[in-house]
This record gives C-alpha cells, sequence and structure tokens, in this order.
C-alpha cells in the first residue's frame, strides 16, 4: 500500500453515523471536542460558516464544497457565526445510521456525511499529522467527488436493504478522496508527514520505508531513493516532516508494532524480527522509547483478548454520542 493508505488502515476508521442536516433560517450549532473522531461532509446546497478551534480564520461553506475535520477538534457550524451557538447535543438526536435531522423546518441549507471513530491508543498522534481542515472548494475537485455525494444522498432519502452499508463505503471514498485532492493543492510551507506526501523526493523516501519497514535503511540509501545527495536529504526531510529520517523510521515501525501487540496474539520475538529488529531487547527499548511502555505491557492493555473491557467500552461510546 501507499503511505496514505498505510496510515489509514492503522487508524481502523468505521463509520458510526452517515446522516444528512437540513437546515433553515438563522442557526449557530458548538460542537465539542470530538474524542478522535474523523469528519467527512459535503454541502449539498446552501452555504454556512465553518470554525474551528485554534485554527484562526473561519472557512466559508458553499454548495458543492467537501470538507473534512480529522483533528477532533471542537468546531462550529452556522448561518451567521455573530449567532449565539447551541450545544450539538440539544438538536440532535442519539446516534443512528442514516436519516435527516432537520432544523428550524429546513429547505435553505443541506449536508450529508460520515463521522468516523478511529481505534488504537495512538490514533490521537497519527490524527494530529493530518490538517486541521481539509476543505475542498475547486470546481474541478468537486467533479471527482461528486457521484459519492449524490449517491449518498439517494441512499439518505431512500433507504433500502443494504443502504447503511453503501453509506458507510461512500465516506470511506469521500474521506480518502478528499484527502488526496487537498495534498494536489497549495501544501507548501506546511509540516508533517501528510504534507511531505505532496513532495516526490520526501514522498520516494517515506514510500520506500513503509513498503519495507523490517529493512535496515540507511541515510544513503533513503537519499538516492529521493535522488538527493546524503546531506541535502537529510536536510529537507527534517524541514519537510518535522523529524529525521531514522527518527521517522523507528516511530513507523513501533506505530505497525503497536498495532500487531493489540490485534493479534504474535509474539514479541516474531514481531521484533518482522520489523528489522534482531533481539527482542533493542525491539524492547525501541518501543518504550517511543510509546511509553515496554511491549508486553502494552500488549496486556490492549490487547482485547486480554482486555475484554475495551470492546465493551467502544460499544457504550456508540450508543451515547449523538449524529454528529
Amino acid at each position: 500500500m501507499d503511505p496514505l493508505s498505510d496510515v489509514l488502515s492503522l487508524l481502523k476508521p468505521r463509520s458510526y453515523v452517515s446522516s444528512g442536516f437540513d437546515a433553515g433560517g438563522d442557526w449557530s450549532i458548538q460542537f465539542g471536542d470530538q474524542n478522535e473522531r474523523i469528519k467527512c461532509y459535503a454541502v449539498v446546497s446552501g452555504g454556512c460558516w465553518l470554525a474551528v478551534e485554534d485554527v484562526p480564520h473561519a472557512v466559508r461553506l458553499e454548495s458543492g464544497d467537501c470538507f473534512v475535520l480529522p483533528s477532533g477538534r471542537p468546531f462550529r457550524l452556522a448561518s451567521d457565526l455573530c449567532l449565539r451557538p447551541v450545544e450539538a447535543g440539544t438538536v440532535f438526536p442519539p446516534a443512528r445510521a442514516g436519516g435527516v435531522v432537520t432544523v428550524n423546518g429546513g429547505g435553505d441549507f443541506f449536508l450529508v456525511g460520515s463521522r468516523f471513530a478511529v481505534s488504537g491508543q495512538h490514533a490521537g498522534t497519527l490524527l494530529r499529522t493530518l490538517p486541521p481542515i481539509v476543505h475542498i472548494h475547486k470546481e474541478s475537485d468537486q467533479a471527482a467527488l461528486r457521484w459519492s455525494v449524490e449517491r449518498m444522498m439517494q441512499e439518505l432519502r431512500e433507504p433500502q436493504p443494504g443502504s447503511f452499508l453503501i453509506a458507510q463505503h461512500l465516506a470511506h471514498m469521500m474521506l480518502v478522496q478528499a484527502l488526496r485532492l487537498h495534498l494536489a493543492d497549495e501544501v507548501e510551507g506546511r509540516v508533517g508527514w501528510f504534507f511531505a506526501l505532496a513532495d516526490k523526493q520526501m514522498s520516494a523516501a517515506i514510500t520506500a520505508m513503509h513498503a519495507d519497514p523490517a529493512r535496515r535503511w540507511t541515510l544513503q540509501e533513503l537519499a538516492e531513493r529521493a535522488c538527493m545527495s546524503r546531506s541535502a536529504f537529510a536536510m529537507k526531510f527534517k524541514a519537510t516532516v518535522g523529524e529525521t529520517p531514522m527518527d521517522y523510521l523507528t516511530r513507523w515501525r513501533m506505530l505497525l508494532a503497536a498495532d500487531r501487540l493489540a490485534n493479534s496474539n504474535d509474539p514479541i520475538s516474531i514481531i521484533a524480527l518482522s520489523l528489522g529488529y534482531e533481539s527482542d531487547a533493542a525491539f524492547s527499548t525501541a518501543f518504550k522509547r517511543k510509546m511509553g511502555c515496554a511491549p508486553r505491557q502494552y500488549a496486556r492493555n490492549r490487547n482485547p483478548v486480554l482486555a475484554s473491557s475495551a470492546g465493551e467500552g467502544a460499544a457504550h461510546s456508540q450508543t451515547t454520542d449523538g449524529y454528529y
């Protein structure tokens, strides 16, 4: 797989809710901390304002626009940001699949999309590497998402057998497509592995590490993949990604290891060897340095076989959240 697919697969996004929002008149709704959820929506008709916590400027959304909120930060949607917002919990009912929530009789603004819960103790770390707002507003880019949006509208308005599963897959497609289109937009000067994927030289090195994480990569080998000198590559990688190539490689290996420890019964020795570590001790040292605890402790805390209550917690969160 490519690096973006690798990370999204590691996050294991699953759609808790695919639904619609139909608003009329004046309205303003405040959404709290999203608890490591990714939001992916498309404006079908009308327009509104989007304000995300710690993002200096609000974004105007118009018909045809798509937007993704990967960071889980609190945000506000409003017809007018000067209006006093109401809490989302007072507007949206308990979570359920499909359907349309109507405010003030609807008719002026219509939004469709999904939110995704992500699994993994370090999901927050991965989500912080994505931009806080992905706004798709170019007409040529919107065309690439139009089919998914129109089909999702049909599934919401005219539910049929299998509609929930279709809406879920459509939402996943919208998420990946929006992130892909964002990479093709202006990302110059932004720091992080996600933005580095837009740079052909950095992307080549990152792709090589993801394709073979167990290989004993050297700085020279990675520089050759990027078609750069060793020193120029090291400087550009640090400036673009925000960490050294070797630090990035180690962190990616440990995230892969954490996923295996949490979701398989593979022994530590097998996981260590598959990621290029010849001794359990070297692997354990690297894991503890990056993840904050020893591999065995992590496995005890995260493996569902060893900690059956984890599934019960996830089920509880699914029933207590509202639509958005």
